[in-house]
């Protein structure tokens, strides 16, 4: 019995993300050239909750500093993208503000192999550091999340102060290219989103890999009780550092995808405000559920977009009112929902079972 049960729960799932797959594959036969950029915008996104879930909702540890990592992988995919447009020229930015030559640390990013590795390795890189300092000496909750938003102000504070090699406020924009496509064509959006939409699935693969393995076991422990997984032999910094690096490593993708589909990125893009919006995806898809996280990234922006276009003036007391429902009457989030459903068919199904008198074997 308990076999079947398995067995018809993971073929559930199964064509649940098959279903799924095929729609986000077929939305461009469907969707306006506008609405697949937002689509493709907000899957961008769902990159981004599935490290943030890894991290939050298997492992127990809140960051509010995941704008970061999502904005140093934006500049990464930028810094190429604007040395491309200048046609070895230097950036116009830098020009106005006096500098005569490219800075030293712009140059590695003409490779578009070096903004690609850089996207991913810088954010995790970063994190693998900050973790070391904080899990190693067993800071963790509130003191844990603080660090992240002080984090989140010293990165925003450098990044706009140092406009000569940044942009400032204004950010890094002004490029239209890549690999001589311009990225306001409809087949070159057509195609990023395709890319965006695979490298979105292979993201989930690789996170449903780790969570079912005995490192995702070992995650789930530390967040259930951490000190008695110290007890009993395992050193809990490890792969606490291990699983903030993949979850930042995962933001920074998320930000070049992003920069790709919307052409900028700027300090503003990488600030709290940001990083609270990504916890609230998670959180309101369903915290330690990686198809939740990808659905809260996705509903949740879904609305605030159809929201602000049809009621400009009372658009954040509508998203508002969601976070409302969603936290009274939806705690699993939206993937409890569900959950909840299927329970509640499985209970019926039951039921009826007993009503015409077939009894299963027990196992």
């Amino acid at each position: 019995m308990l076999l079947r049960t398995l067995s018809s729960r993971r073929l559930w799932l199964l064509a649940v993300y098959a279903a799924s797959a095929v729609v986000l594959f077929c939305a461009p036969l469907v969707l306006s050239d506008f609405r697949l950029n937002l689509l493709a915008k907000f899957l961008a996104y769902a990159i981004v909750a599935l490290g943030l879930d890894l991290i939050w909702g298997y492992t127990g540890i809140l960051s509010l500093g995941h704008g970061v990592f999502f904005g140093l992988g934006g500049y990464a995919m930028a810094m190429y993208l604007k040395l491309e447009a200048s046609g070895g020229r230097l950036p116009d930015f830098m020009d106005w503000s006096g500098l005569t030559a490219l800075p030293w640390f712009w140059k590695p990013f003409e490779s578009i192999g070096f903004a690609l590795a850089a996207g991913i390795l810088l954010p995790a890189l970063l994190a693998l550091v900050l973790g070391y300092v904080t899990f190693r000496n067993r800071i963790r909750g509130v003191y844990f999340t603080i660090l992240t938003q002080a984090l989140v102000i010293i990165m925003v504070t450098l990044f706009v102060g140092q406009q000569a090699y940044t942009g400032g406020t204004n950010g890094v924009t002004g490029y239209g290219k890549l690999f001589g496509y311009s990225l306001a064509a409809p087949n070159t959006k057509r195609w990023l989103y395709f890319v965006t939409v695979a490298v979105l699935i292979g993201a989930f693969l690789i996170c449903r890999l780790i969570v079912k393995s005995r490192f995702g076991k070992v995650l789930r422990a530390i967040r259930d009780g951490e000190n008695r997984v110290r007890f009993i032999g395992y050193n809990p910094a490890i792969y606490q550092m291990v699983a903030f690096a993949i979850s930042a490593g995962l933001a920074g993708l998320a930000g070049m995808l992003f920069v790709l589909h919307v052409g900028i990125i700027s300090p503003s893009m990488m600030g709290i405000v940001p990083s609270i919006e990504m916890v609230l995806w998670v959180a309101i898809g369903g915290r330690g559920t990686l198809g939740g996280a990808v659905l809260g990234a996705v509903l949740l922006n879904s609305a605030k977009s159809t929201f602000s276009e049809s009621y400009p003036n009372m658009w954040t007391l509508f998203l508002g009112a969601l976070f409302v429902v969603v936290v009274v009457f939806l705690p699993k989030g939206a993937a409890g929902l569900f959950g909840s459903l299927k329970g509640f068919v499985g209970r019926r199904r039951k039921s009826d079972e007993r009503t015409n008198g077939i009894r299963n074997p027990a196992v």
